[in-house]
């Protein structure tokens, strides 16, 4: 990989050099520039990674060149350097997406971590970029939801559907299991043949080796004609066997030689039959934990288990609740023609907060309760149904809250002014990013402008 390439737009040539001279030991390509001007047009022609660059030039205003970078959204960190260290500055410097701010004089150290930080950043912004460029799906088949834990699963699907190999999906209860099945059969090959879901918790353990393998008349007691199972319904196409570890001991061994030789026999039926079909299976078990206590057998685990496809409990999935939920909205208030477009910021905040242990399937019946006993513009916090309704709406964000100290009052003599208790939250999270103050920022879920701000008031106090 090449070295990150830095732009220092500096009037002066002796600062210029004492900068270039203290980042001399880091793997930068270093191109300086005295005018505006010049550092603008080497921008247009090759944006760097990093741009120092001091607002006070001779030919323009340095802002300008910040401007142009935000404008045009050069994939370029922006570390602003001026000797005036105004609020204004701070403001209109990070309101155009400039990295950080060094206020001259500033020494060696806090000029190679700064410059450090804003490389690491640009090249993260890039990967990143490159992902949703090339991965990020707001959705995908009958999924919603755009978080990190989804995209791999979207991943997974992609790279299987074209190939023939079993597919073994685990999750809880609620979790889209059989959305996943279906998602895998619409984007493969076999999108046009049969898709065919057999839950094998929902029939009885007399009748499930006929559902899957069918029967020839007289096989047994009401067994009155010839009847196909889910084995040739499915051929040519998928077959879904949900809740597989809900099979009996003895149909697992049969399973097991219908996968291996894709051949089976009806019940009752001497006539080997042969089908082409893609497997796929799920159980909400821990499949492992249920071959170690002898209910499932470990040869058909491991014939099963090529691909697997774990999916993420919905308290996982981050801001996807509230996606998926709108969603449920949107398609309820139309079957029940009803007058809500959204959630109100509390309600989406109960969301948010709440475990949710009956996931997606959980989430779609509570939507359905909102919308058929309520109405409005706005979904209302007292509209949910129990235990949702006594979910606190407040968050304490946990980055900021690992940062804070913990302030515990005794007595009146314990009690501080506030301003001092966040100044010192604030100045100890910057000197734990080493002086970045966006790092700090962020740790802090603050804006960096609101940090410049209250630093320059402490200082007037």
């Amino acid at each position: 990989m090449s070295s990150p390439l830095v732009y220092l737009v500096e009037d002066s040539e002796m600062l210029s050099m004492l900068y270039q001279d203290y980042l001399r030991a880091e793997p930068y390509q270093i191109k300086a520039f005295r005018l505006g001007q010049d550092g603008l047009d080497a921008l247009k022609e090759q944006p760097p990674q990093v741009l120092l660059l001091d607002l006070e030039l001779p030919d323009m205003d340095g802002m300008a060149l910040l401007r142009y970078v935000s404008e045009q959204g050069l994939p370029t960190s922006v570390v602003v350097i001026t000797a005036h260290g105004s609020v204004d500055i701070a403001v209109e410097a990070m309101r155009h997406s400039a990295f950080d701010f060094l206020t001259k004089p500033f020494d060696g150290k806090r000029l190679c971590t700064t410059v450090r930080n804003a490389a690491k950043h640009q090249q993260l912004a890039s990967l990143v970029d490159t992902y949703r460029a090339n991965y990020d799906h707001s959705g995908f088949g009958g999924f919603i939801g755009s978080s990190l834990s989804m995209q791999a699963v979207y991943r997974i699907l992609e790279s299987a559907a074209p190939s023939k190999a079993t597919v073994f999906i685990t999750g809880e209860s609620g979790t889209g299991k059989e959305v996943c099945a279906e998602t895998l059969h619409k984007i493969s090959p076999r999108k046009d043949q049969p898709l065919v879901v057999l839950n094998c918790a929902a029939i009885p353990r007399d009748l499930i080796e006929s559902e899957i393998f069918g029967h020839v008349k007289g096989a047994f007691t009401g067994a009155q004609s010839d009847r196909e199972g889910a084995a040739s319904r499915a051929n040519g196409g998928t077959l879904f066997l949900d809740e597989i570890c809900e099979m009996e001991l003895d149909l697992q061994s049969k399973l097991l030689r219908f996968i291996q030789t894709g051949t089976f026999q009806r019940v009752g039926g001497s006539k080997l039959e042969s089908v082409d079909v893609r497997f796929v299976c799920a159980t909400n078990r821990d499949p492992i934990a249920e071959v170690q206590a002898g209910r499932f057998r470990e040869d058909l685990y491991y014939r099963l288990h090529v691909i697997p496809v774990a999916l993420p409990p919905l308290r996982e999935r981050g801001d996807d609740v509230l996606a998926i939920a709108r969603n449920f909205l949107r398609q309820f208030v139309t079957e029940e023609n009803k007058h809500f477009s959204d959630f109100s910021p509390e309600s989406a905040q109960m969301m948010l907060n709440y475990e949710w242990p009956g996931n997606v399937r959980q989430l779609q019946n509570v939507i359905r309760n909102v919308v058929v006993l309520h109405d409005g513009d706005r979904v209302l916090p007292t509209m949910f149904p129990p235990p949702l309704n006594s979910v606190p709406v407040t968050v304490i964000p946990q980055k900021a809250a690992a940062a804070a100290p913990l302030v515990v009052v005794n007595s009146m003599e314990t009690i501080r002014p506030m301003w001092l208790v966040e100044k010192e939250t604030i100045e100890n999270a910057i000197a734990a990013c080493d002086g970045n103050i966006p790092q700090a920022a962020t740790l802090l879920e603050l804006s960096p402008s609101t940090i410049y701000r209250k630093r320059l008031a402490w200082q007037s106090t």
